[in-house]
Parts: C-alpha cells; sequence; structure tokens
C-alpha cells in the first residue's frame, strides 16, 4: 500500500507510516432461532463492522510530535472520517499504542471502531467495457468536484468530461486520442494535489480548546476559521478525487496501443472473440476495428484484436 494515500481525519500517513494492509469487512448480525425438528428461523439484524486495525512507523525529526498528535486523537474519542483507495468510513479511535525506541523511530499499533460505514455500496458485480469504467469515474469525480466547491477545479473537470465523452471507442481509440484524455486528467491531478497541499497549510493553522495542536494563536478571526473548517472538511473528498482520476488515467494506460495482430488463414471472429474475451458476442469489436461487417474471414489476413471487448452498436451494418 505505499502508493496509497491514507488519512485519519486531518492526519495524512506518510513512508513508513503507511501499512502494508489494512483488513476490512465484517459479520452480519444474526438471531438464530432453532425449531423442535431441527429446522432454524434467522433473523438479519444488520452489519457488524469489524474494528480497522494496523501498524506502521513513525520516522524522522516529527516521529514524536506525530505520534503524541494520533494518541490525542484517541484521548478525545471523537469521530474521524478514514480513508484510503474507494474506502471511506466513520471511526473512532479505540486504541492506540506507540512504542518509544528513540526520538526519531516509534513503532505504533491502532485500532479504530466503526460507527459507519460511508463507502459507496456495489450492488451489482457485471463485466463492464472501458467506456462504462470511464464514464462511471468521470461521474464519480464530478460529484466530488461538486462538493469540494472549487472553481478552477469544477473548470477542469467539465473540460475532461467534454474529452471523455467526444471519444466513442476508448477500445479502439488511437495513442493520439488516449492521449488528448490524458492531457486534461494531467491537469485536474495538478490542481487536486494543489489543493491538497493548501488544505494541510490551513489545517495546520488550526485553533482548538485545549490546545491540541501547538504552536497556534489562540485568537482566530472568524474568517480564518471558516477556511480552516472548508479546508478539514475538503481533505477527504480531495484524497478521493485523487484516487478515482489517477484510476482512469491508470485505465487509459492499459488501453493505448493495445490492439494486437494475429495473422489468421481463414476462421471466424466469433471463435476469436471467445478465445480473446470469453465471450463469441464480442466479435463485433474486433469488427470494428478492422473494418470488418462479416464475422467469417477468407485467406491470409493480419486482424487487429483489442485488449477489451467492445460491443457498443450491436451487430454490424453491411
Amino acid at each position: 500500500m505505499a502508493s496509497t494515500t491514507v488519512t485519519l481525519g486531518d492526519f495524512e500517513f506518510a513512508g513508513m507510516e503507511v501499512p502494508e494492509s489494512i483488513p476490512f469487512g465484517g459479520r452480519q448480525a444474526l438471531v438464530v432461532h432453532k425449531l423442535i425438528g431441527g429446522d432454524r428461523v434467522i433473523d438479519a439484524m444488520g452489519p457488524d463492522d469489524d474494528p480497522l486495525e494496523w501498524k506502521g512507523w513513525f520516522r524522522g525529526a516529527t516521529a514524536m510530535a506525530r505520534a503524541l498528535y494520533l494518541d490525542t486523537q484517541r484521548k478525545l474519542g471523537k469521530p474521524l472520517t478514514l480513508t484510503w483507495s474507494e474506502l471511506r468510513y466513520l471511526v473512532v479511535i479505540s486504541s492506540f499504542s506507540a512504542d518509544f525506541r528513540r526520538p526519531y523511530e516509534i513503532p505504533y499499533r491502532i485500532s479504530c471502531e466503526v460507527v459507519e460505514d460511508q463507502t459507496a455500496p456495489v450492488n451489482v458485480l457485471a463485466p463492464s467495457s472501458i467506456d462504462d469504467v470511464m464514464d462511471d469515474d468521470m461521474g464519480t469525480a464530478n460529484g466530488l468536484g461538486g462538493l469540494i466547491g472549487d472553481s478552477t477545479l469544477s473548470s477542469l473537470l467539465g473540460g475532461l468530461d467534454t474529452a471523455i465523452r467526444g471519444v466513442s471507442s476508448f477500445a479502439n481509440a488511437s495513442t493520439a486520442v488516449i492521449n488528448g484524455v490524458l492531457a486534461p486528467i494531467s491537469a485536474v491531478q495538478g490542481r487536486v494535489t494543489a489543493l491538497i497541499a493548501g488544505s494541510g497549510n490551513s489545517i495546520q493553522n488550526i485553533g482548538t480548546l485545549g490546545g491540541v495542536l501547538p504552536g497556534t494563536p489562540i485568537g482566530l478571526s472568524s474568517s480564518a476559521l471558516t477556511t480552516q473548517v472548508i479546508s478539514f472538511n475538503s481533505l477527504p473528498n480531495l484524497y478521493s478525487l485523487q484516487n478515482v482520476v489517477g484510476r482512469m488515467g491508470a485505465n487509459l494506460g492499459s488501453v493505448s496501443g493495445s490492439a494486437r495482430p494475429v495473422t489468421m488463414s481463414g476462421g471466424n471472429l466469433m471463435d476469436v472473440a471467445a478465445s480473446a474475451y470469453g465471450d463469441a458476442s464480442s466479435w463485433t469489436g474486433i469488427a470494428k476495428a478492422n473494418g470488418l461487417t462479416d464475422p467469417v474471414l477468407t485467406g491470409t489476413q493480419t486482424v487487429a484484436i483489442p485488449l477489451r471487448p467492445d460491443t457498443a452498436g450491436g451487430v454490424l451494418g453491411g
């Protein structure tokens, strides 16, 4: 998980602090009524999430301060937003333990009880084309952009949305077309990175009762406090957007120049599709990639096989 961003409230784990893994899931709370004759009636009471637990290392000049900050959050017992990848939870730190070895080297363990699972549910699992995946991610990105409320970011997302809608089929798109979408993705990523950095700087100046964050003026103007609260609330959405846009770029990278040539002497595109994708009906995507309308091949031909199936548009007309 070295490349995964993990945040807990306004705390972003970095370097060796990022755990190798964070197990998630849990149980369904069940009440089992055992009846005469061996029959059972089972009442499902709802999800019972396991604690979210992981470990890591604080290292460097700020190791002690960062460990003490997380321990303060444990003592406060307030709900915090925990995010990584596409997962999002509202949690309370139930235990935090740090093993002091040196001021600059402190291994830690943390356990969080789940107050609410805020991860978007997945109710349908079906094979998706690269076009569907890009459209879904774009919808998610637009939604997060609306929550963040930055006009520059919204404008860049609008440009990215327009670029994606201008591609009829990513599976068969040329490298130039793919690059035309990667450019606005890069622009969005740059703006998100800048906003994360700016939000982090604002939060570092926040003042709280009891001096939870040291080195802060006691008196803050209402406008400065408002900026800090907005930054605090925006960080989880910014990190989620960073992950979504990063995945979009990775998916486009996987299809760029993806068609592989196969030389055939006769044959049938349905058989080729069944072998390549496990779905004979996807032969139309291969046909479109090669300017063909008939699944039956004659003579010796070199056929380009797209990396991903493309069934958009159904059977081709003559």
